[in-house]
């Protein structure tokens, strides 16, 4: 027995105050719901309706389970209005994951402008050095970057590509020289930057050309904002990825080498789990992502590729 549908079809019968009406605003016979009824107060082993030939009565025990039948039903319609709402209006709590370095200069000044649109969506970001399984650990939305489409079920959605960038502050490059190709950064002091991402050796690569360079063991950190720190101090030269090394050309504690050559470029991927039924604060935020990412990317870019922040 369906118990939520002879909850609703003992309501009906006594709105209606019969069986023959109450089949007929169902769409079910007479029998039908006379059954359903019957079925429903056997599992209840109480009497509900007192029933005669003209007329129906609830019993005292009917009475107090009609109130609790309607407020059931209720709450039942309600959670489903809701659920069935959840693809048209952003609300609830939204949970990304994003690298520490991506999510710090990308993606909270894009939380704060998805909150500011969608006021009803509490955001959950979670920054970590690692890419977490996005269904085990509950995340709605991961932000990650490789080389290729992740191997995975889950939609992804391409937001645009990085790469890497070498740096040096200017007063270690006019004590040490400004190396002038890849091997010449043999002679110089290379700090290592440990991420999961990027390898780690340094891939140079331009026009089919291709050079790699062994960075030293004399310094190392996992996190490239740190490595900005340590090379604005005067250590040595570092690889950045372009987001983190396109704010620290600007701030001016460094400058960029050796332009020409290409670093570990990657994509960056929204994934999530499903297109079918997609809930609507993961739609508009990936739709944010779409939109906006883009822009900070090419103005990035533009930033690196800019002569006036060159050696």
């Amino acid at each position: 027995m369906d118990i939520l549908q002879a909850m609703r079809v003992f309501t009906r019968v006594t709105d209606s105050g019969s069986f023959t009406a109450a089949a007929q605003v169902l769409g079910l016979s007479t029998a039908q719901v006379s059954r359903l009824v019957s079925e429903l107060e056997a599992s209840l082993s109480t009497r509900l309706l007192y029933r005669t030939t003209r007329r129906l009565r609830l019993t005292e025990a009917g009475e107090r389970y009609l109130q609790r039948c309607r407020e059931i039903l209720a709450q039942v319609e309600e959670a489903a209005a809701e659920a069935s709402g959840a693809h048209l209006t952003p609300r609830g709590r939204l949970r990304v994951h994003a690298f520490t370095g991506m999510g710090t200069q990308y993606l909270v000044p894009l939380v704060a402008r998805y909150t500011e649109r969608y006021p009803q969506v509490d955001v959950d970001l979670t920054l970590s050095q690692r890419t977490p399984d996005l269904l085990e650990e509950g995340h709605d939305v991961l932000i990650t970057h490789s080389r290729e489409l992740p191997d995975s079920d889950l939609v992804a959605q391409r937001l645009g590509s990085i790469y890497s960038v070498v740096c040096a502050a200017p007063a270690y490059l006019r004590e040490r020289g400004v190396p002038q190709c890849p091997e010449q950064l043999r002679e110089h002091r290379c700090l290592r930057l440990v991420d999961p991402v990027y390898p780690g050796d340094w891939v140079f690569e331009r026009e089919g050309e291709m050079q790699v360079i062994s960075p030293g063991q004399t310094f190392q950190v996992n996190v490239s904002e740190a490595m900005v720190q340590a090379a604005v101090a005067g250590m040595g030269v570092c690889l950045l990825p372009s987001f983190v090394a396109a704010k620290a050309l600007r701030e001016g504690g460094m400058v960029r080498l050796l332009p020409e050559w290409q670093l570990h470029e990657r994509n960056l991927y929204a994934l999530y789990s499903s297109r079918r039924f997609l809930d609507a604060k993961i739609k508009t935020w990936v739709e944010l992502l779409k939109v906006d990412l883009p822009r900070i990317l090419e103005r990035d870019s533009a930033d690196l590729d800019n002569p006036a922040y060159w050696a």
